[in-house]
């Protein structure tokens, strides 16, 4: 059976090789040596911002095991990191908008950096302190950053469409590369090295630090409405008013939650689904398999993405629809073979076939990150941008509090069920969200051709 698992990360390999070699023209967007230094110097912050994310996610749930606390100590501390992220966060980002997002990317590296060092503590009080900390710091991670990055991209007077390259290229490298290294260093340092649980968090905290150096150094500032009149809950306004006033926005938010609420269910699941009875299966293999999928589904993105013609839009209902068969494999599974094995053996057969659609569900979610960065950026308004990304992120936290809360009241084919409902939701809505904006451009459209007309007969009269 372990031959399955190498036959599987090596296919994928080689098919991500192949993708990113046999770029051609078509493939390729022609900028300048401007925008690639620009490029580049964001693609080194996130990749380090990425890396003192993904270093500690593997060693989270072990430390607090390792500090002698039970699972629902451990699901306690969880809820609280989603809870702040879902409280605190949303007033962050708020603050990211008016007092600057360089400021906001500063604080998630010294907030996270805290989150770090309280893992050295083994009282419980300490541990829920780093886990709001944390919390607080994802939201920075999810809006701080692109936010900056959209707005330092327009104020330069760059093409649009080189924001996908971007995007593309910051999944391909941030959300698979990276994680895939990170993963294998936490592990060296850890049990190779012998530097024990903690290491893991201590090398985040270093890769954070360096992150923000290049940052202070490198990067300027940009605002979303910096006016001086405006209060916290002023922006909320601006931001509620513009969701509750744009079908686009609200349809957007609604496609977001969906999604990243099944992918976080399933980060929680994929474990017991593979070994029910507990069978031999090598997880830190498996999770570089899964991010290996991942940096095929960004590659994909960059190749769909850089044909002008080929609209996010339209590919994305295709996406999620896909996502949506991918998390049902469990249930149709469960009725047609025997999905789990013996204590300690190898996988089962049915338990291979999840394995085959969760790598295609990890390659959709790349495909999903920089395609819905993409639309955030033709979508939300700049003066209010970090805030309602922020706000997308309410819905997001109170499901996976839910789920985590109730995560051993329901069977696991009656969760992967559920979420696969919500990623069929999804691509109901993305259609929706396609026909809306094309909708919108066609009234635009008119308007222009009668203002066109308005001014072509006026103007004999004012000869």
């Amino acid at each position: 059976m372990e031959v399955f698992y190498f036959i599987v990360f090596g296919g994928l390999a080689a098919v991500v090789a192949t993708l990113e070699l046999s770029k051609s023209s078509k493939d390729r967007v022609n900028t300048t040596s401007a925008f690639n230094s620009f490029k580049n110097n964001y693609l080194l912050v996130y990749s380090l911002m990425m890396a003192g994310d993904w270093l500690q996610g593997p060693y989270v749930y072990f430390l607090y095991r390792h500090y002698g606390f039970d699972k629902g100590d451990i699901g306690r501390l969880f809820i609280a990191g989603f809870g702040s992220s879902m409280l605190f966060g949303t007033i962050v980002g708020s603050l990211a908008d008016k007092q600057g997002r360089k400021r906001a990317c500063i604080t998630y590296c010294i907030t996270y950096i805290l989150s770090c060092i309280t893992k050295h503590s083994p009282q419980y009080k300490v541990l829920m302190v780093g886990r709001v900390l944390g919390g607080i710091a994802t939201s920075l991670l999810f809006s701080a950053f692109e936010s900056w990055l959209v707005a330092e991209h327009n104020k330069r007077s760059f093409d649009p469409q080189w924001l996908s390259l971007t995007f593309s290229k910051a999944i391909f490298l941030g959300n698979g590369l990276v994680a895939i290294i990170s993963g294998l260093f936490a592990n060296l340092l850890t049990d190779n090295l012998g530097f024990g649980p903690v290491a893991p968090f201590d090398a985040a905290a270093c890769f954070l630090a360096i992150g923000m150096v290049v940052i202070l150094s490198s990067w300027s500032e940009n605002y979303g409405d910096p006016s001086e009149n405006k209060d916290l809950m002023s922006q909320f306004k601006v931001a509620a008013t513009a969701i509750a006033s744009d079908e686009k926005i609200a349809l957007l938010g609604a496609i977001q939650s969906l999604f990243e609420g099944s992918m976080y269910t399933f980060v929680f699941l994929w474990t017991p689904a593979l070994s029910p009875n507990e069978e031999d299966i090598p997880h830190g293999f498996i999770f570089a398999t899964f991010m290996l999928s991942s940096m095929l589904g960004s590659s994909i993105a960059s190749r769909l993405m850089a044909r002008p013609t080929l609209k996010v839009e339209s590919y994305m209902q295709i996406v999620f629809a896909i996502s949506a068969f991918t998390l049902l494999l469990p249930v149709i599974t469960n009725f047609f073979f025997v999905t789990s094995g013996e204590k300690g053996g190898s996988m089962s057969f049915g338990g291979c076939i999840q394995l085959m659609g969760f790598c295609t569900f990890e390659a959709c979610v790349g495909l999903f990150w920089p395609s819905i960065m993409k639309m955030r950026s033709q979508y939300i308004p700049e003066e209010a941008r970090s805030t309602i990304m922020n706000f997308f992120r309410i819905p997001l936290n109170i499901f996976v509090c839910v789920v985590l809360y109730n995560v051993n009241a329901f069977p696991i084919t009656v969760m992967f069920g559920m979420c696969s409902i919500f990623l069929f939701m999804a691509a109901i809505l993305q259609r929706r969200l396609m026909s809306v904006a094309e909708s919108h451009k066609a009234l635009k459209g008119e308007d222009w051709t009668a203002m066109r007309e308005v001014g072509g007969e006026e103007e004999p009269l004012t000869a």
